[in-house]
């Protein structure tokens, strides 16, 4: 239980945060945040939340991160389902509060996307579903990458949460443009049940491209790393024949 409330919050944080940034500062009269403090926002989430409870739960945060980890051995299968909830109830309270804040605005007159992600009319410059599915596939497999690296005992120590925050804002700052940036269908899910337009309809797309993107990428790294501590151990018989 102490994980599965680990990523609630975690996943909570991230949705507050990194969507709460979309709908309220990113075009504030004057002062707004634009494409670049969004981006910022949702890497600042993840980081701050993985050091606070990466710890207790791994710091997945995120569906597709969690099946991909699970493809890539780094998770067990018997607590994924139950990751996956807990992250969903995390990402709809947190869109919930946004909703709720958002009402209170003088001359409120809806939420419009409400941060969704979308393809085509809904895509913030009107790309293509298959620009849409190709960015989330490639955007997340790298995303998985970078976590299997960084959190590998290899890696230096401590600096995890640092790199994955990076890479998150780094995705944003690509992708904004193109979807809005879901990689993270707990995230998509949450916003697209309070949009007032047609991002429940397109919701499947911001399931099943980061999920085979987490995949891929889980596999890819798999595949690297194997080939590494195959030379590392073909090393060390060299040193001790010697």
């Amino acid at each position: 239980m102490k994980k599965l409330l680990a990523e609630f919050l975690g996943t909570f944080w991230l949705v507050f945060g990194g969507c709460g940034s979309a709908v309220f500062a990113a075009a504030f009269p004057e002062l707004g945040i634009g494409f670049a403090g969004v981006a910022l926002a949702f890497g600042l989430t993840v980081l701050t939340a993985a050091y606070a409870l990466g710890h207790i739960s791994g710091g997945h945060f995120n569906p597709a991160v969690s099946i991909g980890l699970f493809a890539g051995g780094r998770f067990d299968g018997k607590e994924l389902l139950p990751y996956i909830l807990a992250q969903l109830s995390g990402g709809i309270l947190a869109a919930a509060i946004l909703y709720f804040i958002l009402q209170g605005q003088a001359g409120f007159s809806g939420v419009g996307g409400f941060a969704s992600n979308g393809y085509e009319a809904l895509s913030p410059n009107q790309y293509s579903i298959y620009s849409a599915i190709l960015i989330e596939v490639v955007l997340t497999a790298f995303f998985l990458i970078v976590i299997m690296g960084a959190t590998s005992k290899k890696a230096p120590v401590g600096f995890a949460p640092i790199a994955i925050g990076l890479a998150l804002t780094l995705i944003h700052l690509i992708s904004i443009p193109i979807t809005n940036t879901s990689v993270n269908p707990a995230r998509s899910t949450a916003v697209a049940l309070f949009a007032e337009t047609a991002a429940l309809g397109q919701l499947w797309v911001f399931w099943v491209a980061p999920i085979v993107g987490a995949v891929a990428g889980a596999f890819i790294y798999r595949l690297i790393e194997t080939e590494v501590e195959e030379k590392d151990q073909v090393a060390d018989m060299q040193l001790s024949l010697d």
